[in-house]
């Protein structure tokens, strides 16, 4: 039996769009269930959406907009979830990376992890290659806003990164 076109197309979605997903869902999450718990109400937020989303940009800075603000509002509602972050062993399963790559992997992710809500939002859409453009789109900064910021944030992590080795 076919799914119905709203279905068949929210399932192609975040099939292809699930790793994107999960890396927000892992920047904000304090254990495995609380990813779980975003996860859900981030496939929550794009089931609603879908009908609204009018192709003005890309599917990907949409889906990034609205895990980011599904992951922030959650996290308001929900202070009883400490500040701290995600096992990293958790994270590296999550992440999906091959073993020679985790140690690595874990450092990154627990450097970023002290990082504010807006700077991780920042850093992760960089790591994952958005433009500048694609990044001021979805947090409402100017591309200028972006770029500076960015290079403020990639400076602090190798900053803390060298004073922890």
């Amino acid at each position: 039996m076919a799914l119905p076109q709203k279905e068949a197309r929210f399932v192609a979605i975040v099939n292809d769009n699930r790793q994107l997903i999960c890396k927000v869902c892992y920047m904000y999450a304090t254990d495995n269930d609380h990813f779980k718990d975003l996860y859900q109400e981030v496939l929550a937020s794009l089931w609603q959406g879908l009908d609204s989303f009018r192709g003005d940009s890309k599917m990907s800075t949409w889906i990034y907009r609205t895990a980011i603000n599904t992951c922030v509002t959650f996290f308001r509602r929900h202070k009883s979830h400490s500040q701290e972050t995600m096992s990293l062993d958790v994270a590296a399963d999550i992440v999906g990376e091959d073993s020679s790559r985790q140690d690595m992997l874990k450092e990154m992710y627990r450097l970023i992890s002290g990082l504010n809500k807006m700077d991780k939002a920042l850093i992760l859409m960089w790591l994952d290659e958005r433009s500048y453009d694609e990044i001021a789109e979805v947090t409402g900064l100017t591309r200028n806003n972006v770029a500076t910021r960015l290079r403020r944030i990639k400076q602090r992590l190798v900053d803390e990164n060298q004073k922890e080795n």
